[in-house]
């Protein structure tokens, strides 16, 4: 399935697929439980990743690029994916 999708998206413009992307994840979140079991599979607590930058304490090292999300249309389904800024 994975291989299938993968194949499918390679077909289609860069800008195409990453709205396609983020437009079905957000459609998926509207599953009850969906939104836990992507922070279940995705999501890592441990205080050894923390950081702290600028007088300001992240979860971990690991963020999301400026401008994947430019409008901040899927903020919340994003965040399940455990970014630590």
């Amino acid at each position: 399935m994975y291989r299938f999708i993968l194949f499918f998206l390679f077909f289609l413009p860069a800008e195409t697929a990453h709205h396609f992307t983020l437009n079905t994840f957000k459609f998926l979140h509207l599953i009850p439980g969906f939104g836990f079991l992507v922070r279940t599979l995705f999501m890592i607590e441990d205080s050894r990743l923390e950081r702290k930058v600028f007088g300001l304490k992240f979860p971990n090292p690991v963020g999301l690029a400026a401008g994947f999300d430019k409008n901040a249309k899927y903020i919340d389904e994003l965040a399940n994916f455990g970014f630590g800024f």
